[in-house]
């Protein structure tokens, strides 16, 4: 089963959003570059106090993978975001 996840991080924006998106092998605006293996979607955006990003990744071992390779070395010196996983159970992709 997929696995859902939602950082939620207060105080940051689109600025350090690029920043942190500029260290990585992907592109999430444009879709181009290496994805990492086991990320079927990516969706991020500002909220009232911070900035919100909701992934749906094949397990949480693949995230754990990336995070450990790429984005943890890439959010250091980022505020902690709060973390949330829950359990795909429905997911529609429009175009």
């Amino acid at each position: 089963m997929a696995a859902g996840l939602i950082l939620q991080f207060q105080g940051v924006g689109e600025q350090e959003y690029d920043a942190v998106n500029s260290q990585l092998t992907f592109d999430p605006r444009t879709g181009a570059g290496d994805w990492p293996a086991g990320l079927q979607s990516h969706c991020a955006g500002a909220s009232g106090d911070g900035w919100i990003v909701t992934e749906i990744w094949d397990s949480k071992e693949a995230q754990a993978a990336f995070m450990a390779a790429s984005l943890g070395p890439a959010l250091s010196g980022m505020p902690a975001p709060s973390v949330v996983w829950f359990d795909i159970v429905a997911s529609q992709h429009r175009h």
